[in-house]
């Protein structure tokens, strides 16, 4: 029997879908870090490909600056074919990519219920109410502290209730004169510090027309007398780079580190420590305003417009990232990840007693903690900043105004933001 020309064109046109929905979509992700990041998003893909074997994913490890780098360069030239469907961005840099390139992220502002997320990351991907990207990980800041050598000098947990740096300071300079140890250690070239003391106080660096606002900041100004107190007290062992900073801690040099949860793996990779750690909340400012929640770092994922397959990008990341809790138990256990989707931070790995910080269930501390973290924008330029502020360090060691330091940073931020 002959079948007649249309019906074959007809029943081509009804099984193409399904001939599509066979064939698949792969879904093309940049990233970095491969203990983390990388690992993490092996870990969702094979999540997501039990439910949808159709759908191939290809991950993409590159270092962070080639990310960056790249992403920028295809941007500005308008060249979208040779990007990912999902990209990971720092959070500090989303506003300048979702500002300076327009339309080039998809709008996820009605795919996802950004109540479950912690609101101080859903306000770094907002644009004029609109909502791009699916939080990922937080920074949020912690006091870790060595019970040992704290109790050496007289002091215990209790003494660690809402701390004022001031007090940090006054407890540091007994640490010292007791056990011979530095409070804490500090690398001057590194504004981290002060993004810390930044943001637990509900302030950036930038106007409301995103134009820097440095000599007329009066957070930002106590954030850089603490900074000076600090370092002047003779309590902070000076540090040079990651590496060194790490060691201070890793070989007892110091007493208490200050930093993003993310620091949890280098602290418990000295076994023989086990027990000897705590962690409370940060020291805040002492100004009107100021918190003991802070945050340094954490990332974000995001979608491309241009991407072939948005449709499956988007469902994949909304799937996992923004509903599967399972999946942040186990990213929080294998990886120590702690992310900032709220309904999974009620599960039992939260809420693990650990030996190594003494029996304290340090993730749920953290998890409450992240709840109070100011919502911020960045601005577009906070490491132009950042890098001109720290740029005065050197001057504020040598006994410098803090007043004067703040013109000179003022004046070369304005030239790095033109």
């Amino acid at each position: 029997m002959r079948i007649p020309t249309k019906l074959i064109a007809k029943l081509v046109l009804c099984f193409m879908p399904a001939i599509a929905w066979a064939a698949g979509k792969e879904i093309t992700v940049w990233a970095w870090d491969p203990n983390f990041n990388i690992a993490i998003m092996k870990e969702a893909a094979e999540r997501y490909k039990a439910d949808h074997p159709d759908v191939k994913f290809k991950i993409v490890d590159f270092a962070k600056a080639d990310v960056e780098q790249k992403l920028l360069t295809n941007l500005a030239s308008g060249v979208t074919k040779a990007l990912p469907d999902i990209v990971l961005i720092e959070d500090y840099n989303a506003q300048k990519y979702l500002q300076s390139f327009p339309g080039s992220f998809a709008d996820l502002t009605k795919e996802i219920d950004y109540k479950n997320f912690a609101p101080y990351k859903v306000s770094l991907m907002t644009v004029n109410k609109k909502v791009y990207g699916i939080p990922f990980d937080t920074g949020v800041t912690g006091l870790f502290y060595r019970r040992d050598i704290l109790e050496k000098a007289g002091y215990s947990e209790d003494d660690l209730k809402d701390l004022t740096w001031d007090r940090f300071i006054e407890i540091g300079k007994a640490v010292k004169e007791k056990t011979g140890t530095y409070m804490m250690s500090l690398d001057p070239n590194d504004s981290g510090i002060l993004r810390i003391m930044m943001h637990s106080a509900n302030s950036w660096f930038f106007d409301d027309k995103g134009h820097p606002a440095l000599d007329s900041n009066p957070v930002l100004a106590e954030s850089m007398s603490t900074v000076q107190k600090l370092f002047a007290s003779g309590i902070v062992r000076p540090s040079n780079s990651w590496a060194d900073w790490v060691s201070t801690f890793n070989q007892g040099e110091v007493a208490t580190v200050t930093t993003g949860v993310w620091i949890i793996g280098s602290v418990k990779s000295v076994a023989d420590q086990s027990g000897k750690w705590g962690v409370a909340p940060i020291p805040k400012l002492n100004i009107a305003g100021a918190t003991h929640a802070s945050n340094l770092g954490g990332s974000s994922w995001y979608v491309m417009n241009s991407s072939k397959a948005k449709k499956e990008a988007i469902d994949f990341l909304k799937t996992v990232y923004a509903g599967d809790t399972d999946f942040y138990q186990d990213i929080l256990v294998q990886h120590g990840a702690v992310g900032t989707y709220l309904p999974s931070q009620t599960g039992p790995a939260y809420s693990t007693k650990d030996p190594f910080f003494g029996g304290q269930a340090e993730f749920l501390s953290f998890s409450e903690w992240l709840k109070n973290v100011p919502a911020l924008n960045f601005g577009l330029y906070t490491y132009e900043v950042g890098d001109a502020l720290v740029a005065q360090v050197p001057g504020l060691l040598q006994g410098g105004s803090v007043e004067q330091a703040l013109k000179n940073a003022q004046r070369q931020a304005a030239s790095l933001v033109q």
